[in-house]
Parts: structure tokens; sequence; C-alpha cells
């Protein structure tokens, strides 16, 4: 059986930002609008929604087609979009979208909190294989994370309460991602105070 070809860095980095690029647009396209669908109207936000869902599930299908393999946390994401995007356009109302990040991001650090009291890393379980890092090092690592993921699903619930809508778009598709970004390279230090390679070739 021939092994699967890997897709360009490009072409993968396309499929999985692609939606979120294409949801700040048509967000601000459309942002004033009302639309009318079946006797009911629906405002641009709601409507953006109802495009999002079905191109994302259609995004990590074609990556499944093209790697063999989607992130458990790709698939917790989408399970989130399609039941909160579906209720937030079945009920016309956009505060259910609004608390996706609450959710995943909650249950992300749920996650790694339970393996924690297990005195596992499920972090190192999931990434061993890109980051050579000793056990305790991974054990760290996930405290951090976890507790990186709390303060996230807090922070999406004071701006989705607190703010306008246009400053929820922004967070939501470059904030979270930007803190992300800032997490990880804060962990330089504990990464190379911990890295192992088993294979000094």
């Amino acid at each position: 059986m021939s092994e699967r070809p890997e897709p360009s860095p490009a072409l993968k980095q396309a499929l999985e930002m692609g939606p979120i690029f294409a949801f700040l647009l048509g967000y601000f396209l459309l942002k004033d609008e009302t639309i009318a669908l079946g006797g009911r109207e629906y405002d641009g936000f709601v409507i953006v929604t109802a495009l999002f869902v079905p191109l994302l599930g259609l995004t990590n299908y074609l990556l499944y087609r093209l790697t063999g393999a989607v992130s458990r946390m790709q698939i917790l994401t989408l399970v989130l979009v399609v039941v909160l995007g579906g209720l937030t356009v079945a009920l016309n109302d956009e505060r259910f979208f609004k608390m996706k990040s609450t959710f995943a991001f909650g249950a992300f650090g749920a996650l790694l909190g339970i393996g924690l009291l297990r005195g596992q890393s499920w972090l190192e379980y999931i990434l061993d294989s890109a980051l050579p890092i000793t056990h305790q090092g991974w054990m760290i690592l996930t405290k951090r994370l976890m507790i990186f993921f709390f303060l996230v699903a807090a922070a999406n619930e004071v701006i989705w309460r607190g703010f306008s809508t246009d400053i929820f778009v922004l967070w939501d598709t470059f904030g979270q991602m930007g803190a992300m970004m800032v997490f990880f390279l804060s962990q330089a230090g504990l990464i190379k105070a911990h890295w192992h390679e088993d294979d000094p070739a």
C-alpha cells in the first residue's frame, strides 16, 4: 500500500486558517445587513455563522483526506462549532456561537487537569514526537497550558459579554491566536531547560 503524499505546508495552512479569515471577512461585509429567510430576519453575524459551520466541516474533511488524520482539538472544535453554531442559527441568537471558545478552552483545560490529577501529561501523549523534552518538562508545560486555557476561556466570557461584536470577532479570530503564540514563545526557557535527544545523531 503506497504512502499518502504529504500535502504542501501552504495548502495545509490555507485549509486550517481559511475558514477563520473567511468568517472575519464575511462578518465585516455583512455586519450591518439584515436578511429575511423563511419569514424570519437574521443579522449579519448569524448569517456568517450559518456559512462558517459547513465551511469548517468541509476544510476538516479535506484535511483528513490529505493527511489521513485530524487532531483531537480540531474534532472537538468542529463539534462545538456545529452544535453552538446550529443553535445560533436555529434560535437566531448569536450568544451561543460567542460561547464557543469558552466551552472549547474550558474543555481543553479540564482534560489537561484530569490528566495531571492522574499524574499524567496528556499533552505529552499528543505531542511527544513533535517536542523532545523530558517528562518533568511536559508536566510543567501541561500545568501552565491548563492555566492558560482557563484564562482564555474566562477572557472570552468577559469579551463577548462586555464588549461589542466587532471587538469579539477580532478577539475570536486574531486575539486567541496571538495569545497562543505569545504563550508558547514564553515557554522557550522551559523547553530549552528540559530538551533532550535520545539519539545524539
